[in-house]
């Protein structure tokens, strides 16, 4: 026989209010702490994180941007296009939906855990109406479908805008090889009846001058004008590369025997840095790849004096 003069006796309506003021509580705290990560996950990636690197940046009317890849980077580089817009817009949507997931997930976790535990008053008084009930199972198949479908109608209107060629300005033959690029602007002959053409070599970190980027910088950049339509045709002439630009939101695959092409719509000024992003070789990490974007009027000088040379 149990010896119950010193279990202690507690109220029906006291433990339930504590479990609801308790409840309430913690409620609150997931509540203002899910605003506060959809907050810091909606602003970091928008920081213009090349104010730590000066050499990465460039100053302009518009602020600082990062184009070039950082020590710790998590996110993305800055946008220049329409495209990679879109892509960082997509991302910061899904990462609202996610934050209210977890938040939601760990509600429903920690609620469970104290009704469930013993020494946190019992379990509820019908508990089959949380363990089985039709309406929570019809709840949580619903919901799920319909943030699906809020997160499909913008990836699939921005898969349909990666694909679309508009009828470019501009056409730039880009080939790799193991390990360098060439690039051909067939738009444009020479005296010779020749077309523009010419190799990007990686510069040695030895010849690099004072603010260039190690692994990144070459001799010969491709030259752009901004807000212009331009094509660039992929292709390889040995194994597999891959032409990936991050802050033009473009990377597509340099196959032998094969064109390639995906379209660009660079919005400011600036140079932007990319990698071959295929592993095809020995020196795979030494291919990098820049375009510099400028105004039309220096780019048509630019276009001249290839012509002259």
């Amino acid at each position: 026989m149990i010896n119950t003069a010193f279990v202690p006796k507690y109220s029906t309506a006291k433990i339930a209010t504590s479990n609801e003021q308790v409840l309430s509580l913690f409620t609150q705290f997931l509540s203002i702490f899910g605003i506060f990560v959809i907050l810091i996950l909606g602003r970091i990636p928008d920081i213009p994180r090349s104010t730590l690197c000066s050499s990465t940046s460039l100053l302009n009317n518009h602020g600082i941007f990062a184009d070039a890849p950082e020590p710790w980077q998590y996110g993305f580089q800055d946008p220049a296009t329409p495209v990679m817009e879109g892509i960082v817009d997509l991302h910061h949507d899904i990462c609202f939906f996610l934050i209210l997931i977890i938040v939601f997930v760990l509600w429903m976790l920690s609620r469970t855990v104290f009704y469930f535990v013993d020494g946190h008053g019992g379990a509820p008084a019908n508990p089959e109406k949380i363990i089985h009930g039709t309406t929570i199972e019809i709840a949580w198949t619903i919901a799920p479908s319909i943030i699906l479908v809020l997160i499909a109608i913008p990836s699939f209107a921005l898969l349909y805008s990666l694909d679309e060629i508009v009828d470019p300005a501009i056409t730039i033959k880009a080939i790799g090889h193991q390990w360098y690029w060439s690039y051909e602007y067939s738009d444009y002959t020479g005296p010779d009846s020749q077309n523009i053409a010419f190799d990007s070599y990686m510069v040695p970190e030895e010849d690099l001058e004072l603010g260039q980027l190690r692994l990144l910088e070459v001799d010969q950049r491709v030259v752009v004008p901004v807000n212009t339509h331009i094509r660039v045709i992929v292709t390889a002439a040995d194994v597999l590369h891959s032409w990936a630009l991050p802050s033009c939101g473009t990377k597509i695959d340099a196959v032998p025997g094969r064109l390639n092409q995906v379209s660009m719509f660079i919005r400011r000024e600036g140079v932007f840095y990319g990698q071959c992003s295929e592993i095809c070789g020995a020196n795979h990490a030494f291919m990098p790849i820049v375009v510099e974007a400028v105004p039309l009027d220096n780019y048509t000088q630019w276009i001249a004096n290839k012509i002259a040379n």
